[in-house]
């Protein structure tokens, strides 16, 4: 469905972005990795990709905080493949902090990785995807960009604001082949939300499976846990023919969070 086409994922070294960029590359895109890594695991990822999916990958370690290193990423894509056809805003970190005690550093470095750096690969991305007139623009906001949670304000604050990029970018794209949306997962099991179960369980003196249990229901009424192969299959029927026109769209797959 997809030969032809360059998928850049942002993030996609791991987790959630790891999981959509097999997804794309299953359905025949070639990919533009990006994250970060131990170097040689790195490789051997993309050679693993590059031989199950019979597409090319690429990989770059710019730094999403940094708009000359997304500059530079962007270029790379373009030298590389000609442009970036499909692009996946998911590089993202997280603090957790009550918001008189939150650090300003925090703060600024939430900003710029989980929003700033979908405008610059955006703004970057969008003249060849107008020239093709076709585009998919997917950007990663969390159900915490719908509803909010304590102690989370900059994730919240930027998740919130990539939701109205989101829906900016749609907006102004309207009357092309490009769309962008927004997909809002609830708890996915990545690393980042392993170690809140970890510091959950030794906190609470539970097992694993407890912790995990008790981290779901407090917000996930569904008890499980959405995973990366799912919000992958999202992102494809975004990409489809189907998806051509949802535009603007913030699609929670929450188990029901945002239901609530």
């Amino acid at each position: 469905m997809l030969q032809g086409k360059t998928a850049l994922v942002t993030g996609s070294t791991s987790g959630i972005g790891l999981g959509i960029a097999r997804a794309l590359a299953q359905q025949g895109a070639n990919l533009m990795l990006n994250g970060f890594g131990d170097a040689a695991e790195i490789a051997q990822l993309q050679a693993d990709l590059a031989a199950e999916f019979k597409v090319q990958v690429e990989y770059d370690g710019a730094d999403m905080s940094q708009p000359a290193q997304i500059e530079a990423m962007m270029a790379h894509a373009a030298a590389r493949f000609g442009r970036v056809d499909i692009l996946v805003n998911n590089a993202g970190i997280q603090h957790v902090a009550a918001l008189e005690d939150f650090p300003t550093e925090k703060w600024d470095a939430i900003l710029a990785i989980n929003l700033s750096s979908a405008f610059h690969t955006t703004r970057l991305a969008l003249p060849a995807m107008r020239a093709a007139n076709w585009g998919r623009i997917i950007n990663l906001a969390s159900v915490h960009g719908l509803v909010a949670s304590a102690q989370k304000s900059a994730y919240v604050a930027a998740k919130h604001g990539l939701i109205g990029l989101t829906k900016v970018t749609a907006l102004e794209t309207a009357q092309s082949g490009v769309t962008a949306n927004a997909i809002c997962p609830g708890w996915v099991l990545t690393p980042l939300v392993q170690k809140q179960v970890d510091a959950r369980a030794a906190r609470d003196g539970l097992s694993g499976e407890e912790a995990k249990r008790a981290l779901l229901l407090e917000k996930q009424p569904s008890g499980e846990f959405v995973t990366p192969e799912q919000l992958g299959a999202l992102a494809v029927f975004l990409c489809s023919d189907a998806g051509s026109q949802i535009r603007g769209a913030a699609w929670n797959m929450d188990g029901g969070w945002a239901a609530q």
